[in-house]
């Protein structure tokens, strides 16, 4: 997966580079390695906001593209949220993609229990 970091009012340092690499591993593996990820970083200079961290992930995939924004007080920890959500989006493409049925279990019958299931005659209705 590549990754691309961008910063507005912000300056990327080489730590925050590393830090994003690090939480997004996670979603590199799930994903393909022509997978784009696009990670914009963001401080509101607004005194009265409280989480002025902004952390914006936009990960583009063969046929999907998947966003997810978070804001915290300090930004590893807006990140660190980013990257949970944008997880947990890739994992439910990924089993949609699989099908409805895929790892419920419920797969084809054994032989033997074949014929317990076979359906019973039932008497004429004249009898």
């Amino acid at each position: 997966m590549q990754i691309e970091v961008h910063g507005r009012n912000l300056q990327v340092t080489e730590e925050l580079r590393e830090l994003i690499s690090r939480r997004f591993e996670k979603v590199s593996r799930q994903v393909s390695e022509l997978a784009v990820l696009r990670v914009e970083l963001h401080e509101e200079h607004n005194p009265s906001n409280p989480l002025a961290q902004k952390a914006e992930a936009t990960l583009f995939l063969k046929g999907v593209t998947l966003c997810a924004k978070d804001a915290a007080r300090d930004m590893p920890r807006a990140i660190n949220l980013t990257s949970e959500e944008l997880s947990r989006q890739v994992k439910r493409v990924r089993d949609k993609r699989r099908g409805p049925r895929a790892g419920n279990g419920t797969g084809p019958m054994p032989y033997g229990d074949a014929h317990a299931y076979e359906p019973q005659e039932q008497p004429a209705a004249g009898t």
